[in-house]
């Protein structure tokens, strides 16, 4: 194995996330009457299958599969994105009228997943090939070069954010590539302004979906108070909003949280995943590990994320060939971002998007999707040069 240090933090995580899943997935098993091992066997099923792929990965040479794998995923799970809406229920689950998952058998593919590998793939791919990397441009020039990325992602947003009502995934995705456009050479005053138009997009997207605007408005409420404190009398009058509810999630994944000390309840005694969080074991499962294991247990994934992230940056270091040097840095950005998302939301300090937790959250898309990831990431490490 070419990182056995990247290699064996992602086994952990995954063992980690086999018995997370045995133990907050209780009252879920009992209120549908699976079996006591029903998660777990998918999430086994998925880990195996994520960790077998990850190794074959990892001994493959990148200058013969990179380029093909990269463009199959990309392909095929952008295919399977706009052929989603068109599909009928009995090959597509619809949940809430957003249809984000193919039936296949007794198995749920989510697509977006894959497509966000795919798309990093294709952003080091092109961006190693088309931008100019020292030429002096002005702002315009520089948004003509990367015009043609935004209409890619501009399909990216109506695929996903519109047709699926998934805009963390958006959110993420965008993130990774300003953060890119600065590794592929662009200038800051190019990242300054994407970033602003990144924004006001997504305050439209927010403001003309109501049940964002209403999701919205609910989080605002709960924190507007520390924030308005650093605005003017005048602004923060017409900023503020009416006091709702808390939040029913927020307010029992916070209770969680508070519910654990230093080591936790213990493994199995967590109160808030019978009934009061629903589906622990998906998005909240970071709420659910700290009731159990306790902040100690928080502290000791975090750093196993740390240590991911931080090894698959030193490979991206560590190559000559600029497509893998952006590809790697992108798949440590997504799994960064997406952790840092979903911990934010989970804690009250931005609204919920709805991200899983890379490596942990139940899903065999995920798991499947991030070990491809970080086997391409593995084999691009046999071509370190320092």
């Amino acid at each position: 194995m070419t990182d056995k240090i990247l290699f064996g933090s992602v086994l952990t995580l995954f063992t980690l996330s086999l018995v997370l899943n045995y133990s907050l997935s209780e009252y879920t098993v009992r209120y549908y009457h699976y079996s006591d091992y029903h998660f777990f066997v998918r999430q086994l099923a998925a880990v195996l299958l994520g960790t077998g792929v990850m190794f074959w990965l990892g001994h493959r040479d990148p200058d013969r599969w990179f380029v093909p794998l990269g463009f199959g995923l990309f392909l095929l799970a952008l295919a399977a994105l706009v052929a989603m809406p068109y599909l009928p229920d009995t090959l597509v689950k619809s949940v809430m009228g957003a249809k984000r998952w193919i039936r296949l058998g007794p198995v749920s593919l989510a697509p977006v997943e894959f497509y966000k590998v795919g798309f990093v793939f294709f952003l080091g791919w092109s961006f190693s090939r088309k931008m100019p990397r020292h030429a002096p441009l002005t702002l315009w020039e520089e948004a003509q070069v990367i015009f043609p990325y935004l209409v890619v992602f501009g399909v990216t947003v109506v695929l996903v954010a519109f047709l699926q009502n998934d805009l963390g995934q958006v959110a993420v995705m965008g993130a990774t590539m300003l953060i890119l456009f600065m590794f592929a050479g662009r200038s800051v005053k190019l990242f300054v302004a994407m970033l602003a138009t990144g924004t006001l997009a997504l305050i439209v997207l927010i403001r003309f979906a109501p049940y964002r605007a209403a999701r919205f408005k609910s989080w605002w409420s709960t924190v507007q108070d520390f924030f308005l404190q650093f605005f003017p009398d005048t602004l923060a009058t017409h900023l503020r909003v009416q006091a709702t509810q808390e939040p029913y999630q927020i307010a029992n994944s916070l209770n969680a949280i508070k519910h654990s000390d230093v080591w936790g309840q213990g493994l199995g005694a967590g109160q808030f995943k019978l009934g009061f969080l629903s589906e622990v074991h998906t998005d909240f499962v970071l709420s659910g590990l700290t009731e159990e294991l306790g902040f100690g247990g928080l502290v000791f994934v975090a750093l196993l994320v740390l240590v991911i992230v931080f090894r698959i940056f030193k490979i991206a270091a560590s190559v000559d060939n600029p497509a893998y040097y952006i590809f790697s840095t992108g798949v440590g950005l997504l799994i960064m971002l997406a952790f840092i998302v979903n911990s934010y939301g989970i804690s009250g300090m931005t609204p919920i998007k709805g991200i899983a937790v890379p490596f942990l959250s139940y899903g065999g898309s995920q798991i499947v999707a991030v070990s491809i990831a970080v086997g391409m990431v593995l084999m691009i490490a046999r071509k370190r040069v320092r």
